[in-house]
């Protein structure tokens, strides 16, 4: 990773960089079957060291995740100790993997010099076979079963769990845990702070060889656990208060917006009465030491390396093995045992620091100077959002705004995969490895070297980049940190990531599937959205175009598989949308050319021709570039629209379809969904005083219309003067099939929702499309809600709900519409209610809609977070708490998917900004 800017002194260093689950990834599969989840599932996280990462509760890390810090709780009811978050494996839920916590990120900086989250833990035993086993009785039209459907938090049984971070100096941090007891009883919880490092040394490695196994004890002098690793120049300490129980502050006062609490400090929190036979060692062994080593004999019937293993704590703290953990006081894993009795309704503090030898704190530790320093990131965290927000925010959106930045910014990871190295046989693994795994999953990217922090789209149910989600979470992050925007950017175009013949990675399930190609898209809305003259960032813009030059020519000469200018690519990030699963070979034989996979490469040519029209301004020979994407966006949109059966577009219906072509014929796949829309954002506005500088690019352009012309017959190409000056519209759809396009968009029987736009039109409920092969019926119907299908893993689904990805990119493109043509088009929305809007208008009503989901409405709900028992309109405690959900509902708004996908949903931020400077 590269070094971060000089001007903010390496504070990025450490952040919430820690997965949220690494067991049941690709990086730990060592099956012989690629059977990931069943390879390494949650039951063996507790006891077996993982090789390329490491996961924890709301924990952080260095930004090489050497060192690593989180969480351990246990409330004496729990058959294992709370160390990281729980969910559902792909086979067991009913719609895929799911995480089933309740847990919120509610503040960072870009810096993360100032953190919050929040972690909601049962009094009562948490349900782990419960909830698989009610899970897998249910089928898929049936809903998830969530841990709130269990009753652990009725009756408010259960701890708020706040985490805070401050950084009093790039490499000395300040931790704060506040237990908030929300019953009407006392209630016993075991609080563990545990740092550890990552297991570097078990493994033969060729790029962390020089690693030696590093080592952690405790100090009696600094009274601190002392840190020693041979990849950092210095000794870093880490030490812990005494628990404290705060005076005059109750849980009805610990709400989520109070807390950190600065309130004066008692020095009350009780020790409950522990296990047998622990109660001596407390007295004496203040900290717990272990390796970060497997546990080969629990979970395998082999010899251990160590006595003391991974799970040592475990054994400890609730099977009362008091030999488990190293009497030396020294390992690779540490933590401190607090067993506390909260009061009811009372709040116990807990703090500590961990910092740098160089950077230590002299003095009282944990006094004023503690609360102080909290306090003044906590402003300075304050002061950041409230310049960066829109003045017109009223509280509640400028709540939502900054919990959906918060959780854009803690969703960073530590990600860590090398192709070669994982191919290969490592002896230090169970027996019964394949003897040759150079064939097995993701064997064509021998270059792939991942060693960097990188934004993920959901750190527990997708704690893997997704080359498209990435795109999208730059967006919103230009407004946060443009520097670390455009590094991610330029990552994914670096000869480690991007393959020699020019495709991005698509994510480590099958790195060679095929996402839709926005990284152009992303690149230029970043340098957009961050430059600060009218130049702006040029270096960053050459140095993304030169790669990105491979990446298009990749998909001219592999996805273009007639040469005709109409794409396939399969899959495209779109799970179930089609009648077939596009990622596989099709039932009928032939291969697709996709409306989405056309539209999505002139789309790619408008944003390629955009840099290219930049660069030129200074450099002449982009000139000559852009040309090349002005005519291969004419070729594209000439070929989609061709109206003779060669094309894909179907006059009779007026929408773009997909057509399978088969023993020379091309059979249109008539299924209305978002794929037929996408040709509308392929439209570019170009101004006659922005072709001055490139008299070649415009000469060029002049004689290649002149020639074309018929062209206005086959997509737009118009011209109009302003007060600017001569402005031309480039885009896919004629102004006519515009109009017809836009007439199903904006029908709230088709396209238009409630929320938004719908990805399958809700004709389709009472219509399904069928298509039928060898006697086997395929079924595509409107599904509002979670997938009824379990194509292409069945945790997503693309047939009716809202997606923000696709909406947000339609906003724009409705912007781009009306700049050219203002009030000169107006057209029905919604459809049959006879008001007329222009197409900006249009774009701001679908905006409005989209924040719908996030915002109270008169009762109190916010349809995004619906449940039964109301419990986010009635609980103070949940109230105000949000979360950003992969996609929802089409008609109810409710939040579905991944729970915390504040990736690419984090686009309200950018939407409320939008919409703010309207």
């Amino acid at each position: 990773m590269e070094a971060d800017d000089e001007r903010v002194e390496n504070w990025k260093r450490w952040g919430p960089y820690l997965s949220e689950r690494q067991w049941g990834t690709v990086r730990e599969d060592y099956s012989t079957a690629g059977e990931t989840w069943r390879y390494f599932p949650h039951d063996h996280a507790r006891s077996r060291a993982y090789r390329w990462g490491e996961d924890g509760l709301l924990g952080i890390s260095d930004r090489q995740c050497r060192i690593c810090f989180g969480w351990a709780l246990w409330n004496q009811n729990d058959p294992i100790l709370k160390e990281r978050l729980f969910g559902l494996t792909g086979p067991e839920g009913n719609h895929g993997e799911d995480v089933k916590e309740l847990y919120y990120y509610l503040d960072s900086t870009p810096t993360h010099s100032f953190m919050r989250a929040l972690y909601k833990y049962p009094q009562a035993e948490y349900p782990y076979r419960r909830l698989v086993a009610e899970s897998q009785e249910r089928n898929r039209l049936q809903p998830e079963y969530e841990i709130e459907d269990t009753g652990l938090f009725d009756n408010q049984n259960y701890f708020d769990f706040h985490v805070t971070y401050a950084k009093q100096s790039p490499n000395h941090l300040l931790i704060q845990a506040d237990v908030v007891n929300r019953s009407d009883r006392p209630a016993p919880l075991h609080l563990m702070p545990t740092v550890w490092f990552r297991n570097t040394w078990t493994w033969p490695t060729r790029h962390e060889r020089h690693w030696d196994k590093p080592v952690m004890r405790w100090s009696d002098r600094s009274q601190s656990v002392e840190l020693q690793h041979s990849d950092l120049a210095e000794r870093f300490y880490l030490t812990c208060d005494q628990p404290m129980l705060l005076k005059g502050i109750d849980a009805d006062q610990a709400m989520p917006e109070q807390l950190p609490v600065y309130a004066d400090r008692d020095q009350q929190g009780q020790a409950v009465e522990l296990p047998a036979g622990l109660n001596e060692e407390m007295e004496t062994m203040p900290w717990l030491f272990t390796e970060n080593e497997t546990n080969q004999a629990r979970l395998f019937g082999h010899r251990s390396q160590t006595n003391y293993t991974k799970d040592a704590f475990h054994r400890y703290v609730i099977n009362s093995e008091s030999n488990a953990v190293n009497p030396m006081q020294e390992g690779t894993k540490a933590a401190r045992l607090l067993p506390l009795m909260v009061p009811a309704g009372g709040v116990v503090q807990v703090r500590l620091r961990l910092f740098a030898e160089s950077e230590k704190e002299n003095g009282d530790q944990f006094g004023d100077a503690f609360s102080d320093m909290l306090q003044l990131r906590h402003q300075e965290a304050d002061q950041f959002y409230d310049a960066r927000q829109p003045d017109e925010l009223d509280e509640q959106t400028r709540a939502i705004q900054r919990q959906s930045d918060a959780g854009l910014l803690w969703t960073k990871q530590f990600y860590h995969y090398v192709v070669t190295e994982w191919l290969e046989n490592d002896a230090t693994e169970p027996e019964g490895l394949p003897a040759n795994r150079s064939l097995r999953r993701n064997s064509e990217w021998p270059q792939l070297f991942n060693r960097d922090i990188i934004s993920m789209p959901d750190k527990w149910e997708y704690p893997w980049y997704a080359a498209w989600d990435l795109a999208f979470h730059m967006i919103p992050m230009a407004a946060l940190d443009p520097t670390f925007a455009k590094r991610q950017l330029i990552l994914f175009l670096r000869e480690w990531y991007m393959h020699p013949n020019g495709q991005l990675p698509a994510y480590e399930w099958a790195l060679s599937d095929v996402n839709p190609p926005v990284h152009a898209w992303a690149c230029w809305r970043v340098f957009e959205l961050s430059r600060s003259d009218d130049m702006g960032d040029i270096d960053f813009l050459k140095r993304v175009f030169q790669k990105l030059l491979l990446n298009f020519t990749w998909w001219v000469n592999r996805k273009d598989i007639r040469g005709k200018n109409l794409f396939s690519g399969g899959f495209l990030g779109l799970d179930n949308i089609g009648i077939f699963d596009r990622s596989k070979p099709l039932p009928t034989g032939g291969f697709l050319e996709q409306a989405d996979g056309t539209a999505w490469m002139a789309f790619y040519c408008r944003n390629m021709l955009t840099m290219a029209l930049h660069l030129g301004i200074e450099h002449q020979a982009y000139g000559d570039v852009a040309s090349k994407f002005f005519e291969h966006y004419v070729g594209i949109a000439e070929a989609m629209n061709t109206a003779d059966g060669r094309g894909l577009w179907d006059e009779e219906d007026g929408f773009y379809y997909d057509h399978l072509l088969h023993d020379g014929h091309a059979v249109p796949l008539k299924v209305r969904s978002i794929v037929g829309l996408i040709p509308l954002l392929a439209v570019q506005v170009l101004q006659d005083r922005s072709l001055e500088d490139l008299p070649g690019f415009s000469r060029r352009m002049n004689w290649f219309l002149d020639y074309h012309e018929d062209l206005p017959g086959r997509m737009t190409y118009l011209e109009r003067s302003t007060g600017a000056g001569q402005t031309r519209l480039l885009a896919v759809p004629s102004q006519d099939r515009l109009k017809r396009l836009l007439n199903y968009m904006l029908d709230e029987n088709e396209f238009l929702g409630p929320y938004g736009i719908r990805s399958l039109s809700r004709f389709h409920e009472e219509h399904p499309y069928t298509f039928n092969v060898d006697g086997q019926e395929h079924r595509v119907a409107y599904v509002p809600g979670e997938s009824d299908s379990w194509m292409f893993g069945g945790n997503s689904n693309w047939r009716g709900p809202i997606w923000f990805p696709l909406n947000f990119l339609i906003v724009e493109a409705l912007d781009r519409y009306h700049q050219f043509y203002g009030d000169s088009m107006k057209v029905e929305c919604p459809v049959g209610s006879g008001k007329l809007m222009t197409l900006g208008e249009v774009a701001n009503e679908i905006q409005r809609r989209l924040l719908r989901l996030f915002v109270s409405d008169e009762e109190g709900i916010r349809p995004s977070q619906q449940d039964t028992d109301r419990r986010f309109e009635s609980d103070p405690s949940f109230r105000g708490l949000s979360l950003f959900h992969e996609y929802f509902h089409a008609e109810t708004g409710q939040g579905l998917g991944a729970s915390h996908q504040t990736g690419w949903t984090s686009l309200i931020s950018r939407i409320i900004d939008r919409m703010a400077g309207q």
